[in-house]
């Protein structure tokens, strides 16, 4: 299955990337919303459900994906409720204004789909403004001109209108609620809302703020114009948000501010369904999204990892992670030079998901000794501000969900009254040399590096996993599919772990938690190292099935180096 193919649609009507780091614990929630059957972030032990799963980046967005299980919606269901709850009490991460990449597995039709929510690069963009010499380079690639086509909507919409089983508005009205009145925010929200305060447009530092004074931990944030907005796109659907009211509110800042995005690209976005790429590992079948995104390397490095025996290493010793180091670095470098999309510049898959081409890699790595990492001329910037959830049902339909708006609040751009932030997408291309094939090239698909992921054990969906972090993200997915698979954790212990990540353009950053002894055995073998508190804010899940072939129990996790929780239906 290491081909794609795409089916693109328009939907209308009334149906609708760094570490993390800072590990903060659930602020107590006054608003009533139901909590009860909440995994704590730090507990030893994985959620379980016999009906369903959701883990999300924040105990309400959680409860909301719940709430929607509980009222007889499925996964899809509640991936929405959960990523229009996460819009509102993690605003800085994702929402409207932003895009992302999924992974869905439809029970009824047995089958893993690929939902590309990352939009298109606006038509009349000039790529020049991003690069030296053009005065203000670095700043355009955070503000109006860095606004890509936000295609988060259109995928929330796709999974309702094809695979939903409640209303559309039904979806929205946790998000609301929480938007109209209000939560108290966590120690990380406020942390992000005071470093981004002075950037802030007037509306917006009236919402967050008191006197011109940033919100504090506790305190209460009421978003009235966020909660107008999820009402508009309740009644409305995508179109609301695309062609009416709140596309041209997007479109009308956009032209007054210098941003190239234009009505004319909002009103042309489609929500893409594109086959996955998968391969077999161990005898499990791991799944991940195809380009446009850039997953592939996740797979390279699992087929790389196995190449040597299960059994091989001990679990986070130095020659594991040794030898993981230099895997990851090569599937780096594969990034860099192979991404494309995947009709115009499409990566060579074929060799790349190949045993031939992981054995031929894997036999250049010196199992005593660090190698350089080779600088093919092409450098990433690392988007640390993203998120991940997972929801799966009592019919094995599962959601694994990666959605971002770049930067903390994306590009600090509030258009009018919409509460909505909008993405800094563009600042996330690869920009020397020009014309790369992940430069921003106008009209052309946005190159993702997420990496949902769905593994198959025994034929059917066991497990459902994925993280933000930037150009990390493709490093620490196959680390938790490796605890699972060759170390045999459960979910919990598989995201708990310490992990590493390769950084260009010569450091390993190692998590705290791993000993001391073996960073000094790292270092001997020649890797500069950097401790970092954590990469990642990984969430997951697995599933049994009985021998009907009926789902009989779920378990998820979320990551303790998050606010997050996971809980069961």
């Amino acid at each position: 299955m290491m081909s794609f193919r795409k089916r693109s649609i328009r939907l209308s009507g009334l149906l609708l990337a760094a570490a993390v780091l800072a590990a903060c614990s659930a602020s107590e929630n006054p608003t009533g919303l139901e909590t009860a059957g909440t995994a704590p972030a730090g507990s030893p032990i994985p959620a379980s459900g016999d009906l369903g799963m959701v883990s999300s980046a924040h105990p309400l967005a959680t409860d909301a994906g719940i709430a929607v299980l509980e009222q007889g919606g499925n996964a899809f269901d509640a991936a929405v409720a959960t990523a229009a709850a996460l819009n509102v009490v993690e605003p800085m991460m994702s929402g409207m204004g932003g895009y992302g990449t999924i992974l869905v597995y439809s029970a009824k039709e047995d089958r893993v789909r690929y939902l590309d929510s990352s939009g298109k690069i606006p038509g009349i963009l000039d790529s020049d403004v991003f690069r030296a010499p053009v005065p203000g380079y670095m700043e355009n690639r955070r503000g109006p001109k860095a606004v890509s086509t936000p295609g988060n909507v259109h995928a929330w919409e796709a999974m309702s209108r094809l695979y939903g089983r409640l209303p559309w508005a039904d979806l929205m009205n946790r998000a609301i609620r929480l938007a109209d009145e209000g939560f108290p925010i966590s120690r990380r929200l406020a942390g992000s809302i005071e470093r981004a305060y002075p950037e802030f447009p007037d509306r917006a530092r009236e919402i967050y703020g008191r006197s011109g004074v940033p919100l504090r931990e506790g305190e209460i944030l009421v978003q009235s114009d966020l909660a107008q907005s999820l009402r508009t796109i309740a009644a409305g659907g995508a179109d609301a948000f695309y062609r009416g009211a709140i596309g041209r509110a997007i479109a009308e800042e956009m032209k007054a501010s210098g941003g190239f995005l234009s009505m004319t690209d909002l009103s042309g976005d489609e929500a893409e369904w594109w086959e996955p790429i998968s391969i077999d590992f161990r005898g499990f079948r791991v799944f991940t999204a195809s380009p446009p995104a850039t997953a592939f390397p996740s797979l390279i490095r699992l087929g790389m990892m196995s190449c040597p025996e299960k059994g091989a290493f001990s679990h986070n010793g130095d020659a594991y992670l040794h030898y993981f180091a230099e895997v990851t670095k090569l599937a780096f470098r594969c990034r860099l030079l192979h991404a494309g999309d995947p009709e115009i510049n499409p990566p060579p898959l074929e060799r790349l998901l190949s045993e031939s081409y992981w054995k031929e890699q894997a036999d250049g790595i010196d199992p005593a000794r660090a190698k350089p990492y080779v600088q093919p001329g092409i450098r990433i910037y690392p988007g640390p501000h993203t998120t991940h959830f997972v929801t799966a049902d009592r019919w094995g339909n599962i959601v694994s969900a990666t959605q971002t708006l770049g930067n903390a609040f994306g590009s600090r751009i509030m258009p009018g009254e919409t509460g909505i932030w909008l993405n800094n997408s563009l600042a996330y291309c690869t920009f020397e040399p020009k014309g790369n094939p992940m430069d921003a090239h106008p009209g052309h698909r946005k190159l993702s590096g997420d990496c949902p992921t769905i593994v198959f054990r025994d034929g059917r969906p066991w497990a459902a996993l994925g993280t933000p972090g930037g150009h990390t993200i493709g490093q620490t997915v196959p680390q938790i599919v490796l605890n699972l698979l060759d170390f045999d954790m459960d979910i919990r212990e598989a995201i708990a772990a310490p992990r590493i990540s390769f950084v260009e353009p010569e450091w390993i950053a190692v998590e705290e938690g791993v000993p001391e002894p073996v960073r000094e055995a790292l270092a001997e073998r020649g890797h500069k190292l950097r401790v970092v508190r954590a990469l990642g804010n990984a969430h997951g899940l697995t599933l049994s099935w009985d021998e009907r072939g009926r789902p009989r129990g779920f378990r998820g996790a979320a990551d303790p180096r998050g606010e997050g929780s996971a809980r069961g239906y």
